[in-house]
């Protein structure tokens, strides 16, 4: 297994090993993301494992190999979505996320990225899901479209009403109301 573009089309045909090489290459960014979602190592990793088994047991409607990471991610999204609503739990706010996963290298000490994180944690979840894929993982408006089966539109409405309302709850900590931005 040298060559990573031969291992979509043979996991497509059945070769557990391919499947296993792509997997090992997604592990690490599935299981942050589904850590910022669980909010604790013991859920994120069943998300990730029920994820890996979904992802293993529907490979074979994958229709474009080139989309082979975005396609295993939004399967992810949704099994964390999904598990959240069965447990219908409310996530705590835990301050060992900090030690897991930094905001940004531009961004400020740990007290900024405590409020950012806190105040991510209130959003409505449609709000959440766009703006972490969009500001952690770095994806296209279009590609977040693509994930979540919904217009590009509808993707950039929850982004600014997402942004609109991280702006009101920091407010006054470290948003300027006089150049509308945050600082």
């Amino acid at each position: 297994m040298n060559n990573k573009t031969d291992w979509v089309p043979r996991a497509i045909q059945g070769d557990a090993e391919a499947f296993q090489e792509l997997m090992h290459e997604e592990k690490e960014k599935l299981y942050k993301l589904a850590y910022v979602y669980m909010r604790n190592e013991a859920d994120a990793l069943e998300v990730f494992q029920e994820t890996v088994y979904k992802a293993f047991l529907s490979i074979s409607t994958l229709r474009k190999e080139q989309y082979f990471s975005t396609w295993v991610t939004r399967i992810l999204i949704y099994t964390a979505i999904a598990q959240l609503k069965k447990k219908q739990k409310i996530i705590p706010f835990s301050p060992e996320l900090l030690m897991e996963y930094e905001t940004s290298p531009a961004a400020g000490g740990h007290e900024e990225q405590l409020d950012l994180l806190e105040a991510m944690d209130q959003l409505e979840e449609k709000y959440k899901t766009v703006l972490l894929l969009r500001y952690y993982k770095d994806y296209s408006v279009k590609q977040i479209a693509g994930m979540l089966d919904c217009p590009e539109g509808t993707v950039k409405t929850h982004i600014h009403r997402g942004l609109t309302e991280l702006k009101k709850r920091l407010k006054g900590a470290y948003y300027d109301d006089r150049t509308d931005s945050l600082i």
